[in-house]
């Protein structure tokens, strides 16, 4: 009897802030541990989920994508619902496609979208702690927006990028070249900026690392000509911290 292999593309969103990030890991919950565990007991068997990357301790997701082969017969509604009735409440499948073999979550994907959320109020809303990082000050949002001008294009993020991003002795490919195409920041409520990033990949830590240099500029830290010396400069240690993990989602994966 010959089996045939179903390829499943699953669209989830979760929360991260109780989660060691997508990874599984031997000694800590993770989202894609809690899935596959799930996965497997509907299937009867160990199945293995793909993902479109990885996301940090933290980080949260409104439409992460990732992809499993299973030989049932298991309807995707059925999949859908039953994933959403064993998973915790933080994680929720949104969809689930029949995809053909050639189709993976990670390396079929085109670009990627993320958010960044920072609150300026004096005192922080309680319902916001968990989703965006308190700034308790004034910040010179014109400047943010400078800042955002240059790093729009395509560059070398060495400068943003975290060790063990990469395989630095590997000297093919692109290295540390990126192309973001959109760098943006716009309120979103009264005391809510959200930054907004799309590109056809980010570097570890990334996003944040520019974030974290991106508020430096806004503080008066950092000026525009700085700014731009840092992201020239390819050195890590030029730039800002690392922005806090709670104020980053991942919104969207693009495929052709």
């Amino acid at each position: 009897m010959v089996t045939i292999m179903r390829n499943l593309k699953m669209t989830l969103s979760f929360d991260g802030t109780d989660y060691s990030g997508w990874q599984r890991q031997k000694n800590g919950v993770t989202i894609q541990g809690e899935i596959e565990k799930a996965l497997s007991k509907i299937c009867n068997k160990r199945t293995l989920l793909h993902g479109a990357g990885r996301t940090d301790a933290g980080v949260h997701a409104l439409a992460m994508v990732a992809n499993f082969e299973t030989d049932s017969d298991v309807t995707r509604s059925t999949f859908q619902k039953a994933l959403n009735s064993i998973l915790p409440f933080a994680i929720r499948i949104l969809a689930i496609e029949e995809m053909d073999e050639k189709f993976h979550s990670r390396f079929s994907s085109i670009s990627k979208r993320y958010l960044y959320n920072i609150e300026t109020a004096t005192i922080q809303s309680p319902i916001n702690r968990l989703y965006a990082v308190h700034i308790p000050q004034k910040l010179s949002i014109g400047t943010i927006e400078l800042c955002m001008e240059i790093i729009a294009g395509t560059h070398d993020f060495a400068s943003f990028e975290a060790s063990g991003s990469r395989d630095k002795s590997i000297t093919t490919g692109r290295g540390s070249v990126r192309t973001l195409y959109e760098a943006i920041i716009q309120k979103t409520g009264e005391t809510i900026y959200q930054f907004e990033f799309s590109g056809d990949g980010f570097l570890r830590h990334m996003v944040r690392n520019i974030v974290g240099t991106l508020l430096d500029a806004g503080k008066g830290r950092t000026t525009v000509a700085e700014f731009k010396t840092i992201l020239a400069a390819k050195d890590r240690a030029s730039a800002g911290v690392t922005a806090p993990a709670h104020g980053l989602f991942l919104k969207q994966i693009y495929y052709t």
